[in-house]
């Protein structure tokens, strides 16, 4: 094996030219693949943060069979002081208590129904974005108060602004007759044309109040760290409910199952242009180790006639491809995991994401996620493909006739 590899090498280097060529495509393709699939799993990071953040979070803490059927009397008994202990447990702030309810909506003018969310004015703004969406007026800074916040498309089909009286008239816990005249005091632009129209929030206090919830609610939303702490959190969460009965904890992938299927719908059409360049590179090894074996046939047949086995020349052929494919494997992980990990860090921002992300409360950066799997999984490829076009070179050398080979010019 030692022979073997030593003649790969010495192989490799008589056109020094061809092999850096071909090395250099493979430090290429593994330095693009490594920096894409990097930035890939950090722009999922980012789409499950903002996606989730706007107002699902996360995971949340329900009454099981509350999100297959949401009804208002699947709720949870205590639920602020079930919220506080959540955030005690935890060391976490970023538990917010909701109660979800359905009412028509009437202004002077029109009449709507919508979705109404009564949320703790302390905490909504650390689980959700909708609180720094809001362009004109305030958010709620009162947890009893008597006061609305809206869409701007709600506020527009209303033809309301900030100030005016909007009348609710919903059924309450009960099946009791709901009925309250709230104040706008907000209205938040999030972007998304279903939320600004059909949502609307308001002190969870008042709105205990309003449909007789008494101290109950709906779902405890919670936000992990970072994303990839989730399911050390959702086990934490697990473990603080454990005295009570019938209550659940749903992560993102429950909450919004939609949203996992875009991420892999993504991630697998990303890889059909990932197996562009990988094809490409892997015919670059199949030239050129086929440009090596018609050069060297004279040579072959000679070592044929010595008595060197078809198997073992073909094993050099092999040989040399996995030495120039971990040459390039090598130069160009390095290569992509020092540039990756400097953008991981300092981020990268393209023209116009500033503005954007202003707009829809966004980070106005993009950071890369580097990790074994986006270090690993190109690179990886890009070797097995290589491995395998080198299998047609190596075997053609069994077909090879040792006399009609010597006489070769």
């Amino acid at each position: 094996m030692t022979i073997t590899l030593h003649m790969a090498w010495r192989n490799l280097w008589r056109h020094k030219r061809r092999t850096w060529l071909t090395v250099g495509a493979m430090i290429f393709s593994n330095l693009i693949l490594i920096f894409s699939i990097s930035l890939q799993f950090g722009s999922y990071r980012m789409m499950i943060d903002n996606s989730l953040k706007s107002y699902t979070g996360h995971m949340q803490i329900q009454r099981a069979g509350y999100n297959e059927e949401p009804k208002m009397r699947s709720s949870i008994e205590a639920i602020i002081p079930l919220a506080d202990t959540v955030r005690t447990q935890l060391g976490l702030d970023s538990v917010a208590a909701r109660g979800v309810a359905f009412a028509m909506t009437s202004s002077e003018q029109r009449s709507y129904g919508l979705q109404i969310i009564g949320v703790e004015p302390d905490f909504e703004p650390k689980v959700s974005t909708l609180p720094g969406l809001v362009t004109r007026g305030r958010y709620f800074d009162d947890s009893d108060a008597e006061e609305i916040v809206i869409g701007a498309v709600l506020a527009r089909n209303l033809r309301v602004d900030v100030g005016d009286e909007l009348t609710l008239l919903g059924s309450g816990y009960d099946g009791s007759f709901a009925a309250g005249i709230v104040r706008v005091v907000g209205i938040f632009e999030s972007g998304i044309a279903d939320i600004d129209r059909n949502m609307a929030q308001m002190p969870i206090g008042y709105f205990q109040t309003l449909f007789g919830l008494g101290d109950r609610g709906h779902n405890i939303v919670i936000n992990a760290p970072d994303v990839l702490q989730l399911a050390p959190v959702q086990q934490s969460v697990r473990e603080v409910l454990r005295g009570y009965d019938g209550l659940v904890v749903l992560d993102w992938e429950q909450l919004q199952p939609g949203l996992k299927q875009a991420i892999q719908a993504d991630f697998t059409s990303a890889w059909f242009m990932y197996g562009v360049l990988i094809i490409l590179v892997a015919f670059s090894v199949l030239n050129t180790q086929l440009m090596s074996v018609l050069e060297r046939t004279r040579e072959f047949g000679v070592m044929m006639a010595l008595g060197v086995k078809p198997t073992r020349l073909g094993g050099l052929v092999i040989t040399e491809t996995a030495v120039m494919s971990a040459l390039g494997l090598t130069i160009g992980a390095v290569l992509g995991i020092v540039m990756t990990a400097y953008l991981s860090q300092a981020g990268f921002s393209y023209p116009g994401m500033e503005d954007m992300a202003e707009r829809f409360n966004l980070p106005e950066r993009m950071y890369p996620s580097l990790s074994i799997a986006s270090i690993m999984i190109g690179p990886s490829v890009v070797f097995l493909f290589s491995l395998l076009a080198s299998i047609y070179p190596a075997v053609r050398l069994y077909f090879l006739q040792p006399i009609a080979a010597m006489r070769a010019v």
